[in-house]
């Protein structure tokens, strides 16, 4: 996911997004602990991701708070 694709999401689709991604995450830790992840990257990349998204939500709400 480009940053630049996070930063047109709206905040409701950002907690979404959000709320997908840790759970993706947990899908992906057990498959490693279960020794069926291929690509071991694929975490890395997603709790990148996450960051990414909740970096921009907090941006925006406090956009809004302000």
């Amino acid at each position: 996911m480009k940053t630049k694709d996070v930063r047109d999401l709206g905040a409701e689709e950002l907690r979404l997004k959000e709320l997908e991604l840790r759970d993706e995450i947990f899908r992906l830790k057990m498959k490693r602990a279960a020794s069926a992840l291929e690509n071991k990257m694929q975490i890395r990349n997603r709790r990148r991701d996450l960051a990414r998204v909740v970096t921009f939500l907090h941006a925006k709400t406090e956009g809004k708070a302000n």
